[in-house]
């Protein structure tokens, strides 16, 4: 007897559910991209994210997508979640220096070796910050793409060669290290990149070896150094306009869609597709792809030395104490097999 009542105890919550979902009023979400419609983020928002949105929202919510800059700029992403000219967007914290302090442990040259476990580790530990350092905004997740290496029209080997170059930072820490090397900076967001290496405006850009295929920029730098120099720190976040507007059941939806699990399946796929461009230009014939020396290499991290502690000033700022929320990170990094 108490089995049929347990039994119907969950069929009658089933139909609640069920009920309530169906009372949900229908929400289409614009979501915007700053990448090309064929990148890995956009083809597996389309095919993977968004349609699971729609499914356990039982076809209550709907995501739209809108990549290449269509709603605006990729600099002024966060400012479009907070203002809700967009309800989801994808930011890359470094294009706004001094902003996101925090988060910016993940810029750090020679941090982590893969995007795999490190997309994971990045996401797991920053979700305790998120809320202090993104407060305009609800945040959805944080992910990494696999570390990228310096593109250029000459061959360097050594930090003290950068000296009197034009090169294009993939964000603020990378500026920072390669002014300090006696470089000059070119700002560029990615889409923009193409255009400032074939002008002359730079000699040489930070960049994941994929996407020097995807945003076609690829034969005006022959120079490749094969090391995993950086990786960029990435967030999904979502506008709070829109999520206050939802139920509480489409509320959990994007709640179970904006987890460390869903920070790891998006990045797993754009982290092959990068590891898959540095093999594709390596096989290019007027292309060099060239490692360095040991003591090369030890130049290299001895000159980042100076990002390190310039990040931990700016933490100290924000009231945090760098040395737990480094050595968090790093514990984490460890975790998920991927420390540099």
């Amino acid at each position: 007897m108490k089995r049929r009542v347990l039994a119907a105890s969950v069929a009658f919550a089933g139909l609640g559910a069920a009920a309530a979902a169906a009372q949900d009023r229908p929400i289409e979400l614009k979501m915007s991209f700053w990448v090309p419609p064929a990148h890995s983020l956009v083809q597996t928002a389309q095919k993977d994210w968004g349609p699971s949105i729609e499914k356990a929202s039982n076809g209550t919510i709907k995501v739209s997508f809108f990549p290449s800059e269509q709603l605006g700029k990729a600099f002024d992403h966060y400012d479009m979640a907070r203002d809700g000219i967009a309800d989801i967007v994808y930011i890359n914290p470094g294009y706004q220096p001094g902003r996101f302090p925090v988060i910016g442990a993940g810029e750090l040259p020679f941090l982590l070796s893969n995007a795999t476990g490190g997309s994971r580790a990045v996401d797991e530990w920053y979700r305790k910050y998120a809320a202090r350092e993104m407060k305009d905004v609800k945040f959805c997740f944080a992910f990494l793409h696999d570390p990228g290496a310096l593109h250029l029209k000459k061959k360097v080997t050594h930090p003290d060669q950068l000296k009197g170059m034009k090169i294009r930072p993939a964000h603020a820490t990378i500026a920072q290290y390669v002014t300090s090397l006696g470089a000059t900076t070119v700002q560029a967001s990615a889409p923009e990149v193409q255009q400032v290496l074939e002008r002359g405006v730079a000699d040489g850009v930070t960049f994941p070896w994929g996407s020097v295929f995807l945003f076609k920029f690829e034969n005006a730098v022959k120079f490749h150094m094969d090391v995993p120099f950086y990786a960029t720190t990435f967030a999904y976040l979502i506008s709070p306009a829109a999520y206050n507007k939802m139920s509480a059941n489409q509320k959990k939806v994007m709640d179970d869609h904006c987890s460390t699990e869903w920070a790891g399946k998006t990045a797993d796929p754009w982290a092959k597709a990068e590891r898959d461009g540095r093999a594709r230009m390596k096989a290019l014939p007027d292309h060099d792809v060239y490692t360095i020396s040991a003591s090369e290499m030890a130049a290299w991290k001895k000159a980042a030395e100076p990002l390190r502690d310039r990040w931990a000033d700016n933490v100290k700022k924000a009231g945090l104490d760098p040395a737990a929320v480094m050595g968090e990170l790093q514990a984490l990094l460890k975790k998920h097999d991927a420390e540099y």
